[in-house]
């Protein structure tokens, strides 16, 4: 790719679960960075190895921790933005490091890749923010994005600019509509439900001021590590004692189990604290293999591992319509006999079930945002994010749209695309 006359804008979609960027090129065409192998979406996701003592990004550290390689694993560090963690630190192979820095370290990684595809040094960058960081609190909301523009500068990005996330969908959207369009741009992201009501037509398209096209935009902070919690609490947990009448008449306490379910939060289950907190669990359990499993996940550190495979069940589950099965014979425990096979099925009413109250939140939120827009209905609602492929999702926003034309739209790429578009009209 040749050097242009000014600099190239990268878009970054810095995602909860998933990372993605493009830029607007010399020849004025899209072109989506390959940063995983030749995927365009790259797991958030970094694994320290103790041995080597290297850092692994993307597919590679995710199957480094699932193949046993010893080390750590993080993930879902964009749901820290915000918080007061993101200041804390983390041992990490006998150091500590803080969680800001991490998230340094993968922009530094991600740039450096996007640099090795251009030939040229990138050092303008169109970040991609959700509609609402954190809900009803617009001084931590502002803090991160504050921490993410530092956290892009220290990994050497030098001019950054911002654009909410659903409207970078939207300006992506734009590049396929032939007339003049209302739509409701539905982003469901890992962490954040985002929506836009947009009036779009390829003219509009040329502005660079489009504020006046924006008609309303509103968000929820509910997204796919919510549906992968859900559904870990739902199909994997109760085989470890999640909501297990023990002893006394009473449920096993839970919050190992919210631990363990939630991906920023696995490593705090494997403390000492609380690892001396769960063996002494064994008393509350009625069913001591319940209670084995327990710790044999514990001990193992297998929960990122557990998450991992709920993600990729409620996935085929959403693309197949088919039951598909959380694979768990590494927690089999006493009480299996070695002919038996442990698992867990995530099925599409299952699925529907365990979501139907974050599912009904987030429709509500997209109806906020057509409501807002003082508009009757939509044209279209353009689905993007990585999670907008779940069907209760799709069946629900049918329902509550049905004079509305549903778009499925790239699911990962998207919004670094629309990202690129808004850089590439800044730097003009």
């Amino acid at each position: 790719m040749s050097a242009r006359t000014h600099p190239l804008v990268l878009g970054i979609d810095f995602g909860t679960s998933n990372s993605a960027a493009a830029l607007i090129g010399a020849d004025g065409q899209i072109h989506t960075m390959a940063l995983d192998g030749v995927r365009a979406e790259m797991p958030t996701a970094l694994f320290f190895a103790s041995e080597t003592h290297t850092v692994l990004y993307g597919s590679e550290a995710m199957q480094a921790y699932l193949n046993g390689t010893e080390g750590r694993l993080l993930r879902s560090l964009k749901s820290l933005l915000g918080s007061q963690l993101m200041d804390e630190y983390t041992a990490v192979n006998g150091q500590s490091i803080r969680f800001f820095d991490i998230v340094v370290l993968f922009f530094k990684e991600l740039k450096r890749r996007c640099e090795a595809q251009v030939g040229q040094p990138l050092t303008r960058a169109m970040l991609g923010r959700p509609v609402h960081f954190v809900d009803d609190n617009p001084e931590r909301d502002a803090l991160a994005q504050e921490t993410l523009g530092r956290a892009a500068r220290e990994a050497g990005f030098t001019d950054i600019a911002f654009q909410l996330e659903p409207i970078a969908a939207a300006l992506d959207y734009e590049q396929r509509v032939a007339l003049e369009t209302t739509a409701l741009v539905v982003d469901i992201g890992g962490g954040t439900s985002d929506f836009t009501v947009i009036r779009l037509s390829p003219a509009r398209s040329q502005q660079s001021d489009r504020t006046s096209d924006i008609l309303a935009t509103t968000g929820v902070h509910i997204g796919g590590t919510d549906f992968d919690r859900l559904l870990d609490l739902a199909t994997v947990m109760p085989l470890l004692g999640y909501k297990h009448v023990g002893t006394g008449g009473r449920p096993v306490p839970n919050s190992v189990f919210f631990d363990l379910t939630t991906w920023h939060l696995i490593h705090q289950a494997y403390t000492r604290k609380a690892m001396h907190f769960a063996k002494e669990l064994w008393t509350d359990y009625v069913d001591q293999t319940l209670h084995a499993r327990l710790m044999d996940a514990l001990d193992g550190q297998h929960g990122h591992r557990m998450l991992a495979g709920v993600e990729a069940a409620k996935i085929a589950c959403s693309v197949s319509g088919r039951d598909a099965l959380v694979d768990l014979d590494f927690l089999a425990g006493m009480g299996i006999a070695q002919s038996e096979h442990l698992g867990a099925t995530v099925t599409a009413h299952v699925m529907a079930d365990a979501l139907q109250q974050a599912l009904g939140q987030v429709v509500q939120c997209a109806q906020l945002c057509v409501q807002r827009s003082g508009l009757p209905t939509v044209d279209a609602v353009y689905l993007t994010g990585g999670s907008s492929a779940l069907r209760p999702l799709m069946q629900a926003l049918r329902t509550a749209m049905p004079d509305a034309t549903v778009v499925e739209g790239n699911r990962f790429g998207g919004v670094a695309a629309g990202l690129a578009y808004a850089g590439a009209t800044l730097a003009n």
